[in-house]
């Protein structure tokens, strides 16, 4: 692979390798490591461990066995998919987004493998109310990936600009 192929790559390594400091840092160095255990940070954010047993939004919830394998064996597919795409996308934004797809679902993939859910941390709040559910690095890379490729996909037109077919003139 050729290293104008591989910045994608290392670009998922590097996400890969943040999601899962981060991890370590909270649960390890900060304490932040049993259900309950909160840490505030500023007045908007804090710190809050919440193991996640499902998938996005806690949707498919892996609470056996068998579905945490399951679920480990579905996003480790589609990482392989989002993988192949990335390797033979052209658009660097495009490959941009896959690549921080790809990082944040290894990281989450590597948790359901170790712990049997995916570990959580980050709280931001207003008040009570709170924009989203806890999450962690993984996540937000994923979340960016997705709506870059998203808004790419429904509102950017590249290349040349489509021109209308000459109007033939009746011949009179």
């Amino acid at each position: 692979m050729t290293s104008a192929r591989s910045w994608g790559f290392r670009i998922a390594g590097l996400v890969f390798l943040v999601d899962q400091l981060t991890k370590w840092l909270v649960t390890g160095p900060l304490g932040v490591d049993r259900i309950g255990a909160v840490k505030p940070l500023i007045g908007i954010f804090d710190l809050r461990f919440v193991p996640n047993v499902g998938v996005s939004l806690g949707l498919l919830p892996a609470d056996s066995s068998w579905m945490r394998w399951a679920l480990v064996l579905l996003t480790g597919a589609i990482a392989v998919g989002v993988a192949i795409w990335m390797r033979r996308e052209e658009n660097p934004r495009d490959k941009a987004a896959l690549a921080l797809v790809l990082g944040g679902a290894l990281g989450n993939i590597l948790d359901r493998i170790r712990f049997g859910y995916v570990v959580d941390f980050a709280d931001l709040h207003f008040g009570e109310w709170r924009p989203f559910l806890v999450f962690n690095v993984a996540d937000a890379a994923i979340t960016i990936g997705v709506v870059i490729l998203l808004i790419r996909a429904l509102f950017v037109r590249e290349g040349k600009p489509a021109t209308a077919a000459p109007v033939e003139k009746p011949n009179a």
